[in-house]
């Protein structure tokens, strides 16, 4: 019973440890040059960063250890090896400048992740995350170099994939404006802007069916255009937090607004 107790334990550790290993190979990748590879590594990583916490909490075997263990593995899968990507692709020709943005990324992704744990150690709960998760910030990157990538595959090779050409025939700019969309992405993992969180998200039954069909449709999109749609859902989601956060300030601004007109009538 106890061999079996230890076993449930470790097994999140090894999905964590999964995480990280992905996370180390998608540098080794990105060093030598094979994008395409780097970048699935990083999705694996986030698909063993999905299945930790959840096994941990289905088998009510969380624990400091664990968490601690799965920030360390975050830093490497969602701050260093997506930056070095970026870097090594986009980067390496900006100079100095090239360096400053990779090094923002990386610290910015170790500062949401510090103060992530400090929060749950001190019992702190939100319904959302405050700041951009750093799987989604490096989710976004990742995509893109897929997407990227298959842009600059031979002709023979990307016939094999779907792709949507209006999101293709834009990847050039997109590859530009990358620098700037990593600095954005810094800034927005160490904001107090809300993003929605899904782990704990419950359906009302009568939405349980839109919900499914809603699942299908969007699984049914990723295996028929699986770079561009993963692209297409990262950028949605990081810019989600944004358009709420606006539009909530700016129901704010129009109730304060109402009331000084009603106190100067």
């Amino acid at each position: 019973m106890k061999d079996l107790k230890k076993g449930i334990y470790i097994l999140p550790s090894l999905f964590t440890c999964g995480n990280m290993s992905c996370g180390i190979i998608s540098v080794i990748f990105s060093i030598s040059g094979n994008f395409t590879w780097a970048a699935w590594m990083l999705i694996f990583a986030i698909v063993f960063d999905m299945l930790d916490g959840r096994v941990a909490r289905m088998t009510k075997t969380t624990s400091e250890f664990g968490v601690q263990l799965d920030s360390l593995s975050d830093l490497v899968s969602f701050g260093v090896a997506p930056s070095l990507m970026m870097y090594q692709l986009v980067l390496n020709t900006m100079g100095k400048l090239g360096i400053a943005i990779a090094v923002l990324f990386v610290l910015c992704s170790a500062l949401r992740l510090a103060k992530f744990n400090v929060q749950a150690k001190e019992g702190v709960v939100h319904s959302s995350f405050m700041g951009l998760p750093t799987p989604a910030s490096a989710g976004l990157l990742i995509s893109f170099v897929l997407s990227y990538e298959l842009l600059l595959a031979e002709p023979g090779q990307a016939l094999s994939v779907k792709t949507i050409p209006l999101l293709m025939k834009n990847m050039p700019v997109f590859f530009k404006s990358m620098p700037i969309v990593m600095v954005i992405l810094s800034l927005l993992m160490v904001s107090n802007i809300p993003y929605a969180s899904f782990k704990k998200f419950k359906f009302a039954k009568p939405k349980v069916f839109q919900f499914l069909v809603l699942i299908i449709l969007l699984i049914f999109l990723i295996i028929v255009f699986p770079q561009n749609i993963i692209f297409i859902m990262f950028s949605l989601y990081a810019l989600s937090g944004i358009v709420l956060y606006i539009g909530k300030y700016w129901k704010v601004l129009k109730r304060l607004n109402k009331k000084s007109e009603g106190k100067n009538v």
